[in-house]
């Protein structure tokens, strides 16, 4: 089995690569907004957004293009691919949705006018045909852009050496990334690291589902009668605050706006792997061999291609939550413990009682109780999605129901789940006190 690490590392020899590190990162943003620019004029043209392939080939000729190696100018076309989908998906409902931005840096005089313009330093990817790597001597050559190469007894490559900590081994190096640290004033390098690790036996035969929601960012129902929520109060804070903060900057591009773009989205990182770190370990503890995590496709589209309205606040929460990219996380961290996650339809999940298969829209009243009117059997309603996504691989295969599988059941877990809360110098720690949640 094979897992990619990413590792920071430090530039030794800064003062001497730094100034080609800057050309190359000034680079990058250039061609950002050239392709910005360009996406777009064909949007206004055609209310089409041009894909990372249509940015390539429209683009490879461009001056700016030639800035960079050709695999890192190709990265930074998908970025900005990759941003404008983001953006279209969710713009209907999303007030605050704006296309991808230009990347400039505004200076100001002592009067606070401005003066002039620059690029800022936008982080630089190499992937495996842009880099030597010099494991023994800790160094890489990083392949120059073309625009870069005309001096005559000038490198055609970046020299850099670096170092990590103690107990990291840089081996197999599949991509570095050059990355601006505004704060410090320098350069690091980011190593991205494939590596083999034994393939672990299955903890258990046992089988988890995963709803991930709004109000409760996951709820997680295990086969031995237990279940956890895990609410999404600090992203939802985050959500409110950051954007407020960041509208209160002079520049939207400047270095403050920046600094707070950063730690936002670190901050939501924390708390996707700690997250994934602490259900892999409650897994763990309940023998658990498989995850069966809710496919979201559906969850902002309904079935005629239309955008869902979850009402103001539940638009910013749900389109500004990376659910797919906490997915990954979580098969990353499961596939190193032996646990297999598979993503599952979720559809008409929360409309269907786990105890007795009733399949009704009503059922499902306010602040998330679920009452069934079949069985007389009330729980909480993230739960009872949980525990209809982990029954759905039974579903598939037996074609039987839930109330079939196990009619006997107590629904005592089912309204009383384990709940975690979030903190971020902590992690995750139990609270007795059930949260509630909002349909």
């Amino acid at each position: 089995m094979y897992v990619h690490r990413t590792y920071r590392a430090k530039i030794r020899n800064h003062p001497q690569v730094e100034r080609m590190l800057d050309l190359h990162g000034w680079s990058a943003s250039k061609l950002w907004n050239v392709a910005n620019y360009h996406s777009r004029q064909v949007w206004e043209d055609t209310g089409e957004i041009p894909d990372d392939s249509d940015l390539k080939s429209e683009l490879k000729g461009h001056d700016n293009y030639k800035g960079l190696h050709s695999q890192s100018s190709q990265r930074v076309l998908e970025e900005l691919a990759e941003a404008f989908n983001s953006w279209y998906g969710k713009r209907k409902n999303d007030s605050r949705a704006n296309p991808p931005g230009y990347r400039k840096k505004n200076y100001y005089d002592d009067n606070g006018n401005r003066v002039h313009e620059e690029h800022p330093r936008s982080t630089v990817t190499w992937k495996q045909k842009g880099i030597r790597h010099d494991p023994k001597h800790n160094r890489v050559r990083l392949s120059k852009g073309a625009n870069h190469k005309n001096h005559p007894r000038d490198w055609d490559y970046i020299l850099v050496e670096y170092e990590t900590r103690s107990e990291v081994t840089v081996e197999n190096l599949q991509q570095v990334r050059a990355v601006y640290d505004t704060a410090k004033g320098r350069w690091e390098l980011h190593l991205v690291c494939k590596h083999e690790v034994d393939t672990p036996d299955a903890p258990g035969e046992e089988t988890a589902g995963i709803d991930l929601g709004i109000c409760n960012f996951a709820a997680v129902a295990y086969s031995t009668e237990e279940a956890d929520l895990y609410p999404g109060n600090r992203l939802k804070q985050d959500g409110y605050y950051f954007p407020k903060e960041i509208a209160k900057c002079d520049d939207s591009g400047g270095s403050e706006a920046t600094r707070l773009h950063h730690k936002w989205s670190e901050r939501r990182t924390h708390f996707f792997h700690s997250l994934a770190k602490h259900i892999i370990e409650r897994c763990l503890e309940q023998g658990v061999g498989r995850i069966n995590i809710g496919k979201l496709n559906g969850v902002r589209e309904d079935e005629n291609g239309e955008s869902k309205n979850w009402g103001r606040h539940g638009n910013l929460d749900l389109h500004g939550w990376a659910f797919d990219r906490f997915t990954k996380i979580l098969t990353y961290k499961a596939k190193v413990e032996g646990i297999e996650v598979v993503e599952v339809p979720e559809r008409y999940t929360s409309k269907t009682c786990c105890v007795c298969g009733r399949e009704d829209d009503s059922q499902r009243v306010e602040r998330g109780l679920y009452v069934c009117e079949e069985c007389d059997a009330a729980f909480n309603a993230d739960v009872n999605g949980a525990e209809n996504i982990r029954l759905n691989s039974n579903k598939e295969s037996n074609s039987e129901s839930s109330a079939s599988l196990d009619g006997d059941r107590s629904t005592g877990w089912l309204a009383q789940p384990g709940v975690y809360l979030y903190d971020l110098s902590h992690g995750f720690s139990p609270r007795e006190q059930v949260v509630d949640c909002k349909p």
